[in-house]
């Protein structure tokens, strides 16, 4: 086997809780690409995991020589090694041995494995949906929509508000997590909706909080339980994806409630270890379905790793492109918004700090990344006042760490919280053991980043925008400032003569306004 003529060629391997599946595909040009090969082989890794809290080593073995076979096909394909992404879910990711296992699997097939975040399946899985359902963009862009994923150990939500993403969540809610949980409870399929409506409860309110599901049009549902459906009563809508009325899916489901797991493999033809999840998945759509106004499921024919294969795609700066960008920075609002911060003070320090990382750029020699986590503390930097205003860098600096953003993986959540914690205050210490722990080129970011966000922040000390924009001159060991101010910016510069000491420090520059 070779590769078509026209494109590179790459390789995906997703380890789940079910599962371990592999698409190699033909890529393109602006995120196309052209499936050439697919497999999976079923394993009860999330069995393991959600019961003990381990893999066995009989689950290790296993996987071991299904992850050995697909390296043989990827070469069969003659893919490139650079060009194999081997990633792993929750079901690894929980997993108290996983270093152990993911040492096993390195040293007998030669693929390394990389762990997957919950808000990272987010992005990656927004990116597949958006490319799968884009002839409905524009549709999309005048509504409010909700992209749902129920795995074997957890659930995927994002919402949109007009195309726009008001918040992404994954929630410890799986197939096999509630298998391992309820089964012996579970005697008829009204005792699996109870369970499964208590489960998601909490949840939902949450959601409902963020966007008003009463006030969502369009419902994506996504993974193998819905295609499932769509594939017996859907309607095919262009390459790729099915649309399911209501009614007709909430028919499917009723028929399939009344029928024991036997029956669904051998009517619907699946295997086992699909059909034991099939009705609590579908269960868990349908009872966000109907909180929300949609007449009917999207269901795109697309997965996580159709998100990798389009990361490949678009080469290594695709996190940050202009679309994506924007839809980290919305997420971040919105957190903050939650919050209760000064919504013109924070844009207008956050523009402050963009406009001096982009003049300063020789100087600090930071990316588009950095600039994008720039971005986001500037907006959050106050946050922790909705606790209490006296130490609210400290405040500010924990409700980061424990939210999440959309599109921002924990180590960069881990980076975004210190700078919030520099803002003010005192620098960095020996002391402070969230800082400690972070690697010595993240430490350094984060110093590079509060030392510009501290200076950014000083400008509107009054939060009144007098200060309008800012030129940044080098003269030497100097940083010269010229301000587009209007009225009296007294208060800037005493805040600004209060917190220039770090960037002094961190860049060897003394900054002046002139």
């Amino acid at each position: 086997m070779s590769p078509r003529d026209g494109g590179d060629i790459a390789a995906v391997i997703d380890v789940g809780s079910t599962a371990i599946r592999m698409v190699i595909a033909q890529l393109g040009e602006n995120g196309e690409w052209e499936r050439l090969d697919r497999a999976a082989r079923p394993i009860a890794l999330g069995r393991d995991v959600f019961m003990s809290g381990s893999l066995t080593r009989d689950s290790m073995q296993q996987a071991i020589t299904i992850l050995d076979g697909f390296r043989e096909l990827v070469r069969g394909w003659q893919v490139p090694d650079e060009a194999v992404r081997v990633i792993a879910t929750s079901a690894i990711r929980e997993a108290r041995n996983r270093d152990t296992f993911l040492d096993r699997v390195l040293v007998r097939t030669g693929l390394r494995i990389e762990i997957i975040e919950g808000i990272e399946e987010n992005h990656l899985t927004f990116l597949a949906v958006q490319h799968a359902v884009s002839p409905m963009q524009e549709q999309f862009s005048r509504a409010n929509s909700l992209i749902m994923e129920v795995g074997g150990g957890t659930t995927v939500i994002m919402l949109l508000q007009r195309g726009k993403m008001v918040a992404a969540h994954s929630l410890r809610i799986g197939t096999v997590r509630m298998e391992q949980e309820a089964r012996p409870m579970w005697s008829s399929a009204e005792q699996i909706e109870d369970y499964v409506r208590e489960n998601i409860r909490v949840s939902r309110e949450l959601i409902d909080s963020e966007l008003p599901l009463d006030r969502i049009k369009y419902f994506v549902a996504v993974g193998g339980d819905p295609r499932h459906v769509a594939h017996a009563v859907g309607t095919k809508q262009g390459e790729h994806y099915w649309t399911i009325s209501r009614r007709e899916f909430n028919r499917y489901l009723d028929e399939l409630q009344d029928r024991t797991v036997d029956e669904i493999v051998r009517i619907h033809n699946v295997t086992y270890n699909e059909a034991e999840g099939l009705v609590p998945a579908l269960t868990v759509y349908r009872l966000l379905l109907e909180s929300t106004s949609a007449d009917e499921l999207i269901v795109p024919d697309v997965s996580i790793r159709e998100g990798v294969l389009m990361s490949f795609a678009l080469g290594s700066d695709w996190a940050v492109e202009r679309q994506f960008y924007g839809q980290v920075i919305t997420s971040a609002e919105n957190l903050a918004r939650r919050y209760h911060y000064d919504e013109r003070h924070s844009r207008h320090v956050a523009n402050l700090a963009l406009s001096l990382f982009d003049q300063l750029q020789e100087e600090h020699a930071m990316d588009r990344h950095s600039r994008m986590l720039l971005e986001v503390a500037a907006i959050l930097h106050d946050i922790g006042t909705y606790i209490q205003a006296s130490g609210h860098h400290k405040h500010g600096q924990y409700i980061v760490q424990n939210s999440e953003i959309f599109g921002v993986s924990r180590d960069d959540l881990r980076i975004i919280s210190n700078v919030v914690r520099y803002h003010r205050k005192a620098p960095p210490s020996s002391g402070h053991t969230t800082f400690v722990a972070l690697r010595r080129e993240q430490r350094v970011q984060v110093l590079k980043l509060a030392a510009i966000l501290r200076v950014a922040d000083a400008l509107d000390r009054g939060h009144a925008q007098r200060v309008r924009a800012i030129e940044a001159e080098l003269v030497g060991s100097d940083v010269i400032l010229h301000c587009d101010y209007t009225g009296d910016i007294s208060i800037e510069r005493y805040g600004f003569d209060a917190k220039a000491d770090m960037f002094e420090e961190v860049f060897g520059l003394s900054v002046v306004i002139a």
